[in-house]
């Protein structure tokens, strides 16, 4: 369950309209909205313990700065989590491994060129948008981890009062089974980026990674977009690094960043309100070094694992 705020503001009184979203059994996509008020004064918390909570994939627009009298609320991370949730909500363009003949893999991956799919459609020409372009490996399956219990546990610790820190969040995510993780490429879009995405769809389809999946273009927002690889359980190291490996076998010799899921399901992204950093692993490739590989540096540490 997420929750996001959105608030016509008076000077007396704030209003807030949550939007609670109930996500689908993997934890993955939302699948049904409900929404909910609550009212509170300038300062004050509001009766609803989700009000202290930005969670990940919320549909949450970008306030503007606040007039006199106002509060401001908004934290930048919770506008990243806003961009996520509404590129979930659209439509994904999806090669199924499981399901999909493989002789047709060529033409999708050429079909679907990410630099070439618009994030926001095209009316005109009756093109619709699209969030995510995904191919899921032919060991894909349910995750079986509990976003909504990890929600209820998150609203739970923010009350608290306890700090909120990483080990903290890994302790909901071993509770809740909310494991998987994944490295994070940014690329300017262009051939740079196609030609990436193309080395690590195709390990996925010869079942070297779980899943990716990469942005499509926005040609009014960020100039790079984004290539995920997913693994099964971010607290196992080991696994971590395999997929590193997995990733720079395909030729990928860009920096990456390595993610948990459950920072995404929290809402913890860049510029968030306790000061966490998003990403507990990056990876940098040596050229340099023969042979040649990358060097992985756990941040939460901060030594490097390989």
């Amino acid at each position: 369950m997420c929750t996001s705020p959105r608030p016509p503001v008076t000077k007396s009184h704030i209003t807030v309209e949550f939007v609670i979203w109930i996500l689908d059994p993997e934890g993955t996509r939302p699948s049904s909205a409900l929404r909910v008020c609550g009212r509170t004064t300038p300062g004050q918390e509001t009766s609803t313990s989700a009000a202290r909570a930005p969670h990940t994939d919320c549909d949450m627009e970008e306030e503007g700065a606040p007039v006199d009298g106002e509060v401001e609320t908004t934290f930048a991370a919770e506008t990243y989590a806003a961009e996520s949730m509404a590129a979930d909500l659209d439509p994904w363009i999806v090669f199924d491994c499981r399901k999909n003949p493989r002789s047709e893999f060529d033409d999708w991956l050429e079909t679907n060129r990410p630099s070439q799919v618009y994030r926001h459609g095209d009316e005109e020409s009756g093109v619709s948008p699209v969030g995510w372009i995904a191919v899921l490996g032919p060991d894909h399956g349910p995750s079986g981890s509990d976003v909504m219990g990890l929600q209820d546990s998150w609203d739970k610790l923010l009350g608290s009062g306890r700090s909120v820190s990483f080990e903290t969040v890994k302790e909901l995510a071993l509770n809740h089974r909310v494991l998987s993780g994944k490295w994070l490429m940014h690329l300017d879009s262009g051939f740079k980026l196609d030609n990436a995405w193309e080395c690590v769809a195709r390990a996925t389809l010869d079942g070297k990674i779980s899943m990716v999946k990469v942005s499509a273009f926005d040609p009014k927002g960020d100039p790079q977009q984004v290539i995920c690889c997913y693994n099964e359980n971010f607290t196992d190291e080991s696994e971590v690094i395999r997929l590193d490996s997995a990733i720079r076998a395909t030729g990928v010799k860009c920096s990456l960043s390595y993610k948990p899921d459950v920072y995404t399901h929290l809402g913890i992204y860049r510029r968030n309100r306790w000061k966490l950093c998003p990403t507990i692993y990056e990876s940098k490739f040596d050229l340099e070094c023969v042979p040649r590989r990358s060097h992985v540096t756990n941040k939460v540490t901060n030594l490097e694992v390989t």
